[in-house]
């Protein structure tokens, strides 16, 4: 089966763009350039543009033209129940976790509250900066319940997937609920994640259940919102 022709050219764009050809943050060739250089028409160039823009490549700016920038790490886990370790290492991408702290603290009214514990009732507080391709693109911050899991510190999680610990523990996570807002990011978390301060920050608030409906996990997790994006899937 031939391949069609936008598919040619954005795989050629793509190529100039890993080559250096193109660099980040410079000027592609405007459309009608292009169609000069391929031959042809409007609506092809376009096609093979917009895949670019869609995979993160390329992105269309007002006033100025097509710039290369940085691809976007496509995030599933708002539909699929999987750690970011499995989910980054079945696309083909290097995902490496640096512990910031690992620690035994008394719950927060909003630990508690997501953990149906008593306020002042122990949990563990782990603090984890994921990376991507040598990129750090997360910080996540979970809470555990101790009375569950009392030798849960002896973990090396830097190794370990949480989900796989608590799973082996007893308390598989079956179902999770997820809230999701927008904020900017501060002095510490710019330092960590590599990002301008005030800059945009997806900002997830996750519970994760068990059988019964038990929760054993609370995190807040603070995602770059330059180098990720997220697929939300939805059925009738």
């Amino acid at each position: 089966m031939s391949i069609p022709l936008h598919k040619k050219i954005s795989e050629d764009l793509l190529q100039k763009i890993k080559s250096g050809v193109y660099p980040e943050n410079e000027l592609i060739p405007t459309e009608h350039e292009l169609v000069e250089m391929y031959g042809v028409s409007r609506p092809t160039i376009r096609h093979a543009l917009q895949s670019l823009v869609n995979e993160g490549y390329l992105e269309k700016r007002k006033k100025r033209g097509t710039v290369v920038t940085k691809p976007k790490f496509q995030q599933e886990f708002t539909h699929v129940i999987e750690s970011f370790d499995s989910e980054m290492s079945r696309k083909g991408i290097a995902p490496k976790t640096k512990i910031l702290n690992f620690t035994i603290m008394k719950a927060s009214d909003e630990v508690a509250e997501n953990l149906r514990l008593n306020k002042g009732d122990k949990v563990y507080k782990l603090i984890r900066l994921r990376y991507a391709e040598d990129k750090p693109v997360v910080l996540v911050t979970s809470y555990i319940p101790h009375y569950l899991f009392p030798r849960f510190q002896e973990i090396d999680f830097t190794q370990e997937k949480l989900y796989k610990a608590l799973e082996e523990a007893g308390y598989p996570v079956i179902a999770v609920s997820r809230k999701l807002e927008v904020i900017k990011a501060d002095e510490t978390t710019s330092d960590l994640l590599d990002v301008e301060i005030d800059e945009p920050l997806f900002y997830f608030h996750t519970q994760g259940f068990s059988n019964d409906r038990r929760p054993v996990e609370y995190s807040i997790s603070k995602y770059r919102g330059d180098l990720n994006y997220f697929v939300f899937e939805l059925s009738q």
